[in-house]
């Protein structure tokens, strides 16, 4: 099946990372969602993208923006966290510029992995979690090990393992995930940053003359029984390599398509998905060409 994925939820029409914003997205029909985890300080999985709470949507407990000299969330409780609203673009900014139907929502707070796998459907909708960890700030959150396997007990406990997938920049947390866990899919993202670094993003010697992106997911990818997913960026992503991964076992779901014609090349070139802050458009993209559309949840 097309895999039509809710990037953030559906950022580009709800706040971000929130529950609303996933029953938002719910809502408009997807095959799955894509968010992000942080580890708190007491050690709890919190659904957020950046280490460091981002001043363009994050209000304190006196409603006004927040500012610099906050502490990074891996070194915040979860109480602490929930003082903070994050269910708007602060106008003005160049974020506000980018999702101009985004309709905000004042009062939504931070919200636990295990809080978002009891709204989601998960049986019948998909979490593509992205485990954030970054080996250029290692201090600024839970080492990749341990950031996994707090995904995975959080998701255990909920009864959803068997409907999860796992992804990140950082290989060496989808390394773990790969030899202790081999039956779970996961997803491998990159970037021309991360590609330009692979010793430090990849945690890979790569050959003289280097090595091929496609040609590195297949190579630390490479598990029986299921089919690995290369999450590439789409600016640049041929035709060529499109199909360069699929005669490697490799699906390949290109993130973050926004704009209709870009929707519409990439899957006239045989993407297997598409991660959107747009899933609505996307879906006029998929009926176009013909494609089943996931039914509104």
């Amino acid at each position: 099946m097309f895999d039509l994925q809710g990037h953030r939820g559906a950022r580009g029409l709800f706040a971000e990372n929130t529950l609303a914003g996933f029953a938002g997205t719910l809502a408009l029909g997807v095959t799955s969602i894509e968010l992000d985890v942080i580890i708190t300080q007491d050690g709890v999985p919190v659904v957020l993208h950046d280490a460091v709470l981002d001043p363009d949507i994050t209000r304190g407990p006196d409603g006004h923006w927040i500012g610099g000299g906050l502490p990074p969330v891996g070194a915040m409780t979860l109480a602490e966290l929930r003082r903070f609203d994050v269910g708007r673009i602060r106008l003005g900014s160049a974020l506000a510029a980018e999702f101009p139907d985004q309709a905000g929502q004042d009062g939504l707070r931070i919200p636990t992995l295990a809080e978002v796998l009891a709204l989601v459907p998960f049986r019948r909708v998909r979490l593509d979690i992205e485990l954030k960890t970054d080996p250029r700030a290692p201090h600024l959150t839970a080492t990749p090990e341990a950031m996994a396997g707090a995904v995975l007990q959080t998701a255990a406990a909920a009864g959803a393992l068997a409907h999860i997938s796992v992804r990140s920049f950082d290989w060496r947390g989808l390394a773990w995930l790969r030899r202790t866990h081999p039956g779970l899919p996961l997803a491998w993202l990159t970037d021309a940053e991360t590609a330009a670094d692979p010793g430090l993003w990849w945690d890979i010697t790569t050959p003289p003359g280097g090595i091929a992106t496609v040609d590195a997911v297949a190579r630390a990818a490479d598990t029986p029984g299921w089919v690995p997913l290369w999450a590439p960026h789409y600016d640049g992503l041929t035709a060529a390599d499109i199909e360069a991964a699929h005669a490697l076992g490799l699906r390949v779901v290109p993130w973050t398509v926004n704009a209709p014609a870009a929707m519409r090349s990439l899957i006239a070139a045989g993407v297997d998905g598409l991660c959107t802050d747009r899933p609505d458009l996307a879906r006029i993209a998929m009926a176009e060409a013909g494609l089943p559309l996931p039914p509104p949840r």
